[in-house]
């Protein structure tokens, strides 16, 4: 629609646009935050390597929403939550427990004193049930199982009567009773079961309401306290949580197909651009080393702004539209108008010449520990969080650099970047403390499947970097080494040595590698996690590893390393371009 304005001029005016399938009332303002549900994907496959098992109610559990986002939820959670908490003031209100815990004192006395036993199981019952030792007791009741069955059977009912005194004990002290209605021990057992199933669900009630998480509230245990129309509101707000997740993981680049979620390349750039903001956010902005300013001079990238010709500039670099131009202005000047028919001269002083960025590049290889004890602390997730984290860093900044990630366990293979959430330590086959094996990989009927799979080969891992890095046309390559400790895998020749504890041979050979990739101009800088089995001996090791190419090594724990690696990585690059 439109009206006539004074003058002619027609104005706007009626409906101009009518949003469809938008309720207000059920899905969020468009400009809220949304749910990071490629991030909640994302950390899954990180910590089990794969997306299979995750359903959208458990994607939607991973998930912190802002709970004003879904109408009604506030409300109806706190309704919820006024109703238990003035159930449980009006349990603690009325009873008192007093009367129980002698109730339960007397049975314990009675139970105890029925009992008839000789000898030494007769001792140990006495001392066990005068200063009531359940452990003791448990103990006694094995014994007296295959001795003397009628004594088990009392020792049994004993055990039952000094269970329940410790319960009522504990009800005692965990709640402040301030009524006078008497308990007998099986009821003071009910109310106690109650008072905490309310406790329980008090707390999921204050979780909901602080991320949104409907599906950690137990609705089978919140019906015994609500109404059937308070359930179902809050499956109704539990759906719609799921579809505001299943929508936000659409956005965001999770598709759903046979065998579950998947993560999109859109999905996983997302994340990576996340953990990395993530990292320089909280690095200082002086450290964060992103790129020093330019350097003029002959390079190979470009830069919009222009500087006048100097003498042994190249003329690949020159701005030719903005040089005739030049010329054309100098000419009209110099000979008035008219003097086009003359011809055009381009002189020295007409040529722009593009400023230009040296971009040296750099090569790196990352060794990710991936054997058995990696396991501990979960300092897998840090490892491929951090070459996550490395990989996105290159492509956004640093696009001429080369970046090659290998996994290293009993074997090492290159990675690629795609599949770097799917790697997982290898699971612990053989636990004898000694183990001392050797295998022909040269032979056709032997398989790396065949191997146990979670020793540490970093002889073999520096071995396929050093032949990557080889192809790279650069001087500046260094390998990146995260491990936790001694080496206990290495190949001489086709036979692979598989050798725990730690073994010289292992480490002498693991040091000759380390030699042929000093000997190309490959620094290895190591990153030692912490471990469980951790000694000065692999502190030693990792510091003549180092040593060797004149690297360093840098202790961090886990959470820290995609911090310490990227910071590691640009202060190398900026060295490189000052």
């Amino acid at each position: 629609m439109s009206s006539e304005r004074p003058g002619g001029r027609r104005a706007l005016g009626g409906v101009v646009h009518a949003y469809q399938k938008y309720d207000p009332q059920r899905l969020p303002s468009p400009r809220a935050a949304q749910p990071d549900a490629a991030g909640a994907a994302m950390e899954h496959l990180l910590r089990y390597g794969s997306l299979r098992n995750l359903t959208p109610e458990q994607l939607a559990n991973a998930i912190k929403i802002d709970p004003s986002q879904i109408a009604g939820l506030g409300p109806s959670l706190e309704a919820i939550r006024a109703l238990l908490e003035e159930r449980k003031r009006k349990i603690l209100a009325t009873y008192e427990t007093q009367h129980a815990l002698r109730e339960a004192t007397r049975a314990v006395a009675a139970q105890s004193q029925g009992v008839r036993a000789e000898g030494r199981l007769g001792e140990k019952f006495a001392r066990a049930a005068r200063e009531r030792q359940l452990r003791a007791l448990r103990s006694l009741w094995y014994e007296a199982e295959r001795e003397d069955p009628a004594l088990a059977a009392a020792v049994l009912r004993v055990m039952e009567a000094v269970g329940e005194q410790f319960e009522v004990e504990e009800l005692d002290a965990k709640y402040d009773f301030t009524g006078r209605t008497p308990m007998d021990v099986p009821k003071a057992l009910a109310v106690k079961e109650e008072l905490e199933t309310i406790d329980r669900l008090l707390e999921q009630l204050e979780e909901a309401m602080e991320n949104a998480q409907i599906g950690i509230i137990d609705l089978d245990e919140l019906q015994q306290f609500v109404e059937e129309a308070d359930i179902d509101t809050l499956r109704a707000l539990g759906k719609q949580v799921e579809d505001l997740v299943r929508d936000a993981a659409e956005r965001q680049g999770l598709e759903t197909g046979p065998e579950g979620l998947r993560l999109t390349p859109k999905a996983y750039k997302l994340v990576q651009g996340r953990i990395l903001s993530e990292i320089f956010r909280d690095l200082a902005e002086a450290r964060s080393g992103r790129h020093t300013g330019p350097i003029s001079g002959e390079g190979a990238v470009e830069l919009p702004t222009t500087r006048p010709y100097e003498f042994g500039d190249s003329v690949a670099q020159m701005d030719a539209p903005q040089s005739f131009v030049n010329a054309l202005l100098r000419s009209a000047r110099d000979q008035g108008p008219g003097t086009g028919d003359q011809g055009l001269r381009l002189r020295s002083e007409d040529i722009e010449i593009h400023r230009t960025r040296n971009t040296p590049k750099a090569a790196t290889c990352v060794l990710m520990d991936m054997s058995g004890s990696m396991q501990y602390m979960g300092q897998y997730v840090h490892c491929k969080r951090m070459a996550i984290a490395l990989d996105g860093l290159i492509r956004t900044e640093y696009p001429g650099d080369f970046l090659g990630c290998f996994e290293v366990y009993s074997v090492a293979k290159r990675v690629e970047p795609g599949r770097l959430p799917e790697l997982m330590p290898k699971p612990v086959t053989i636990r004898q403390p000694v183990v001392r094996l050797k295998v022909d990989m040269s032979r056709e009927d032997v398989t790396e499947g065949m191997l146990p799979p979670h020793f540490t080969n970093i002889q073999h891992g520096m071995r396929l970097a050093r032949q990557v890095l080889a192809a790279q046309d650069t001087p500046n390559r260094q390998i990146v080494l995260i491990t936790d400790g001694l080496p206990t895998a290495h190949f001489e020749g086709p036979e692979l040595f598989l050798l725990y504890p730690p073994d010289p041979l292992t480490e002498r050979a693991t040091m000759r590698e380390a030699m042929a990739c000093q000997r190309e101009g490959i620094v290895i800088n190591i990153f030692l996690v912490p471990s469980w089995s951790q000694t000065s001996e692999d502190v030693a090791f990792a510091h003549r590893l180092a040593e060797t190419t004149k690297g360093r090594v840098f202790f961090t724990g886990g959470e820290d390393l995609d911090r310490f690696v990227l910071w590691d990585y640009l202060s190398r690059r900026r060295s490189i371009i000052a």
